[in-house]
Parts: C-alpha cells; structure tokens; sequence
C-alpha cells in the first residue's frame, strides 16, 4: 500500500508510452540537420503545453533536471545577479519551513558568498503570511538590502498551502524578485503564474505522475539571474547541457494530465484523506493533526496530506513497522550525517521537539484508493502499540 507520493508518484501509463516513442527517435535539439530539428519541435511544443497548463508564456519556461535544481538556479542565480547589479542587495527573506532544496542552498550563500538571511516563521499551522513577509522585508536594513524572497508554495511535510499571490504583491511593491517552489502544488491546487506575482517557480515531473530527473523553472521575462552551468547555453543562456526530448516530453504530458483532471482529483483524494484522518483520530493513541485541516477543504491543505504525530512513538521506528506490514509512508524528519532529528518544520511551527519525533506522513495520488486507507488504519494499533514499547525501553537503557 504505497501512501508516499509528496516523495514520488507513479508514473502514469501515457507518460511512459510518450516517453517510450520519443526514446526511440534519434536527435539532439541543438543539432541543425532533420533529426536535430525535429527533435527540436519536440521541445518546444512541450514547453507551450506546460506554459498553457500554467499559465505562462513559453519562453518563460526552462527545462532543468528537477526541482532541487530549480531551485538552486533560482536562488543562487538571483542573488548572484542582483548583487552585482546592487552590492549592498544580500539579504535573502525565506520562509522557515523550506525543503533542504531551498534550505541548502541559501545556506551555502551565507556560508561562502555574503548572504544574510532573515526567516520568516510560519503560525502553527504551518502559514506564512505575507504580513510576517512584509514584516521581514522592512526589518534589518529594509527593502534596499533584499536580494530575493523564496516561500515554497505548499509544504512538502504538513501539506499547508501559502498565500502565494498576497505575498507575491507585497515582494511586487518592493520590486524584490519572488521564488516559489512549486514541486508539491502543481496538480493538487490551482497554480497560474501569471496571477501568482511569482518570478520564479520551480516544479519537478516525478510529484505528479512524471518521470524523474526533469523538471522545469518558470523564470519571468524580465527576471536577472545568472547561470550556474555554462556551456552551449540551451535554456535562455541561463541553464546549459543537453536537453533530454524523451523526459521532456513526458514531463509536458504528466503536467497536463495532473491540471485537467485537478478538481475532480482534488475532491477524491480529500475525501480519501479526510477518511484517513477520521480514522486515525478514532483509534484512541492520542493522535494529533499538523498544519491547518478542515473537513472537505482543499485551498488550506493539499488534498492528499495527513500528517500524523503519534505520541510516545518514534516517527523512524512507526515507518519501519509500517514498512513491515506492508504500507509504505514517509515520517517528518530528516536524517542528517546519519543522526535523526525532528523536523525543522514542526519545531518552525511551535511543536515541542518530543512530540515532533513521532510524526507520519501519509500522502495520497492518482493510484491512491479506500483499500490503502484502511490498510494504514487496521495497521496502526499495532504498530503504535510496539513502537512505544521500543520508546519506553531506549528510556530505560538511557
């Protein structure tokens, strides 16, 4: 029972077919002669597909291998470029409950190139309002000093949904470039780029039933940012190397196939979601709810996110157990340099770092049906029942 799509979704059978088609045509899209071109056109109706799906122009579309390097592109590029514009520009405004794509790379900017970072923390139920963004933007310098604002669009952990457009128009008044990642809302919420106020959103194929390893970075028109990779300069000189037809193509169709059938798909999948959490909340372990969630909504949470703390239990151990029992989650913390920690959303969120250890994520897709659900409910009891008799005996022993 495969409850973890936030980490990949399965591929949908005509992405695989398109993909399969174009793999086996010769042709690179730089080249000039017959195949070259046709190969070419490949490219480029997909990027006018993906643009139509998203609302933007085509040229504002850049192919990259995926949201991590969206990402960085985004935020390293900008800042790069805005700082040679303007030296005394090196702030970053970034939201605290960003992925490690984003998280990584700001820190690697302080870390080697000058950057300053004011965070901007989320309410307990994840938000990041555009009052606490305009509050960060005006704080330690003012506007004059910020490069960028990055918030993600929807949290890849709680599931919690921002006010992309409200912030968008306030980075819009201070005329400060506005990054989003968008990897976990493309296909679950209405995304329209033109309408966000965004200047650059980063999203990926393998979140909503594409393939891994492309993905794409809607850069405005009138964006600065400098390149990261250099060489023949395929992607509006900003983004070099070979473009890959086959993924790309299979990219534009996972895209389209996740916009057109988002509404219906949406109230499936909170309905399956809403059933999970019901569930889960009857079972009597003292289970609490992270992020906001209202019943039947899907504007405040992505559709298919629960995301569970099961007291007295380790997230680590629940997830191995589940594993066991055969239903494949993910919990809320990251490993890092191999030592478990609670993650830096639930503690960004106000939750203490002992009830953050025992979270799940549960994160429903296309292929998501009741049969998982009650699948992860008949096995929970069980699993919590064991993995607090594991807790209680690393207590003892320390």
């Amino acid at each position: 029972m495969y409850l973890d799509h936030a980490a990949t979704s399965p591929i949908h059978p005509e992405v695989i077919d398109a993909m399969a088609k174009q793999m086996a045509i010769v042709g690179n899209a730089s080249s000039l002669h017959t195949s070259g071109r046709n190969a070419r056109g490949v490219v480029e109706e997909s990027r006018e597909r993906i643009a139509a799906a998203l609302g933007a122009r085509p040229s504002e579309v850049i192919f990259t291998s995926g949201g991590t390097e969206s990402d960085n592109m985004a935020i390293k590029g900008t800042y790069r470029a805005t700082r040679r514009i303007d030296d005394a520009r090196r702030r970053l405004v970034v939201s605290g409950i960003e992925h490690h794509a984003v998280l990584d790379a700001v820190e690697a900017l302080v870390a080697h190139e000058g950057a300053a970072v004011t965070w901007v923390e989320p309410t307990s139920d994840g938000v990041i309002t555009a009052a606490a963004v305009r509050a960060a933007i005006e704080a330690d310098g003012g506007p004059r000093t910020v490069a960028l604002v990055s918030v993600m669009w929807a949290n890849n952990e709680v599931g919690t949904v921002q006010p992309i457009a409200e912030i968008g128009a306030v980075c819009a008044e201070f005329a400060i470039p506005f990054h989003t990642d968008a990897v976990q809302a493309i296909g679950h919420v209405d995304v329209d780029f033109a309408a966000s106020n965004t200047t650059m959103l980063a999203l990926t194929g393998h979140k909503l039933g594409g393939p891994q390893g492309v993905g794409a970075l809607l850069l405005a028109r009138d964006a600065k940012l400098d390149p990261l990779t250099h060489g023949g300069g395929q992607e509006r000189q900003v983004r070099s190397g070979t473009l890959d037809v086959a993924g790309i193509r299979g990219l534009a169709v996972a895209v389209e196939l996740a916009c057109a059938a988002r509404e219906d798909e949406a109230a499936r999948l909170v309905g399956l979601r809403d059933a999970l959490i019901d569930g889960a909340l009857a079972l009597g372990l003292g289970i609490e709810i992270s992020g906001a969630w209202t019943r039947g909504d899907s504007t405040s949470r992505l559709p298919g996110n629960a995301h569970l703390r099961v007291p007295g239990c380790d997230g680590d151990s629940m997830l191995y157990l589940l594993d066991a029992a055969g239903v494949e989650c993910s919990t809320g913390s990251a490993c890092q340099a191999g030592v478990p920690r609670p993650s830096h959303v639930l503690l960004a969120m106000g939750i203490p770092e002992e009830r953050a250890r025992g979270a799940l994520r549960l994160t429903l897709g296309h292929t998501s049906t009741q049969a998982d659900v009650d699948a992860f409910l008949e096995a929970l009891p069980a699993v919590a029942e064991r993995a607090r008799r594991a807790q209680e005996a690393t207590r003892k022993v320390s």
